[in-house]
């Protein structure tokens, strides 16, 4: 790789960094969630993979809360995609879409 593709990819990266398509701005779980994410924590992360760090995430809260079936599913969800800006929605719901097989 020469040294101007390296300059590139830096220059991307923190384009990336600075946008706000690099962010999860968590807050506090919505009021009318759920018992079983009741005992979770909200975090707020600064990205330069959101798409893989929310499905990271997501496979966590799976395992951990234990989501046992479609409802609790559609449940993580909507906590996501309330905790978060619209602007990265789009993060979310492809993260989603990738672990759809699964259930």
């Amino acid at each position: 790789m020469d040294v101007e593709a390296i300059n590139k990819k830096r220059m991307r990266k923190k384009k990336l960094r600075c946008s706000p398509m690099s962010l999860s701005f968590s807050a506090s779980l919505p009021s009318d969630a759920h018992a079983i994410f009741a005992d979770t924590v909200c975090a707020v992360k600064y990205s330069d993979d959101p798409f893989e760090d929310f499905r990271a995430s997501i496979v966590e809260m799976i395992r951990e809360v234990g989501v046992r079936d479609w409802k609790e599913m559609e449940e993580l969800v909507y906590c996501y995609v309330v905790l978060n800006s619209s602007e990265i929605h789009g993060f979310i719901e492809d993260a989603f879409m990738s672990l759809c097989s699964c259930f």
